[in-house]
């Protein structure tokens, strides 16, 4: 057997507060302070603990050269090689650890940067209820809400008297402003109106639809109606269709190119919205959407060029702010409403779709369909371009 490090691990130290009975009996307060060192791995969801000697034994092992245990030395015996191998942090080339061996190989083909990677595996969700997450903060104190946070940043930063400022002119009254005004996130929706086929096939070709290819030399790109890193345009859209004409409940991916649609799995309709409450995290609000829709970029179709590359998961992410904005404009072109989210549960979307997290990970949740016609989750619409302002009362 042979074995290495895994492609990408961070260690952390960490500091917390622990109860020790046993000094409060002898006279103390009972409170000791606790440091550890934590391992988050690219290809572990787990937080892993490690003691002073694993961590030591990591910073000797080569992620890249696979060696025979016997050879790591005689400050590495293999009780202490092999307690990282059982971590999935010490990678072997033996038939029972081939299951890591293939995560921690998925990583290293996809030429992510190590920080970016760990980033990207250690800030999903799992049945996260944000809605109850709130609700606990609020009963933690009684304190107003402003006075548990403190003081909020300003709006704007202002770097000159006001005085000083060059005011611009104003700018002319178009259809694109028009839609710029309707776009306001929608939390109520109308579930006793189904979306038309029309509708919906026009929305989602607005937003994530190709309208050119281009073959360059061994590679073929995109023209959509946004902006991608290289013209590669790595994030799909894997729909949750909920209340559509013609269009089974279920679960599809959107082929953009083709403009069509790949069934993925019948889902009844009384389950829908439960499986979208799951992947909005808990947020109530938008679990209703006609169509529900998971931006998940394709990793290795961006990293192919830019290799190990520090902005290369910026990059990606972008792309899913400039969908979603192509989204709620094709949606307030059509008179219908749209919403984004990035408080979503990536690992439960992850199992729904089976998707592998190192290889097409979710960025973030969005969906459209009808407005609803009252009130009954706050939206935010300062200009009363939805919900248009009560007249002022008579004095």
């Amino acid at each position: 057997m042979q074995v290495r490090r895994c492609a990408v691990v961070f260690i952390e130290p960490r500091e917390r507060l622990d109860f020790d009975l046993g000094q409060l009996v002898t006279g103390g307060t009972g409170i000791e302070i606790v440091r550890e060192w934590i391992a988050l791995a690219a290809h572990r969801d787990e937080e892993i603990p490690l003691d002073a000697d694993e961590v030591s034994a990591l910073g000797m092992l080569s992620p890249e050269n696979w060696i025979d245990p016997a050879e790591a030395g005689g400050n590495l015996p293999w009780q202490l090689l092999e307690g990282l191998i059982a971590k999935g942090l010490l990678i072997s080339d033996g038939d029972d650890h081939a299951a890591l061996r293939e995560q921690d190989e998925q990583v290293r083909a996809s030429h992510w940067r190590g920080f970016s990677a760990a980033l990207h595996r250690h800030t999903r969700w799992h049945a996260v209820d944000t809605l109850e997450a709130e609700r606990r903060f609020g009963d933690e104190t009684d304190r107003p809400f402003l006075e548990r946070l403190g003081t909020p940043e300003t709006p704007v930063r202002e770097r000159v008297e006001p005085s000083r400022r060059i005011a611009l002119g104003p700018a002319r009254e178009t259809e694109l402003e028009k839609l710029i005004r309707q776009r306001v996130t929608c939390r109520n929706w109308d579930a006793s109106r189904a979306l038309s086929a029309e509708d919906f096939a026009s929305t989602l070709f607005r937003a994530f639809g190709a309208r050119a290819t281009s073959d360059e030399p061994g590679i073929t790109v995109m023209k959509r109606a946004v902006p991608s890193a290289g013209g590669l345009h790595p994030t799909e859209a894997y729909l949750l269709v909920q209340n559509v004409e013609g269009v089974a409940p279920g679960l599809y991916h959107y082929h953009p190119v083709d403009h069509a649609l790949e069934p993925l799995g019948r889902i009844e309709a009384h389950e829908s919205a439960a499986i979208a409450l799951r992947m909005v995290a808990g947020q109530r609000h938008f679990m209703n959407a006609h169509v529900v829709i998971v931006l998940a970029s394709r990793f290795r179709r961006t990293f192919w060029k830019y290799r190990n590359h520090a902005k290369a998961y910026r990059a990606v992410i972008l792309d899913a702010g400039h969908l979603s904005q192509a989204l709620y404009l094709a949606s307030a072109e059509r008179g219908l409403a749209a919403f984004i989210t990035a408080a979503v549960n990536e690992r439960d979307i992850e199992s729904i779709f089976g998707l592998d997290p190192m290889l097409e990970g979710v960025l973030a949740v969005c969906g459209f369909g009808w407005r609803g016609d009252s009130i009954d989750e706050i939206e935010f619409d300062p200009l009363g371009s939805v919900w248009p302002k009560a007249p002022p009362a008579p004095a």
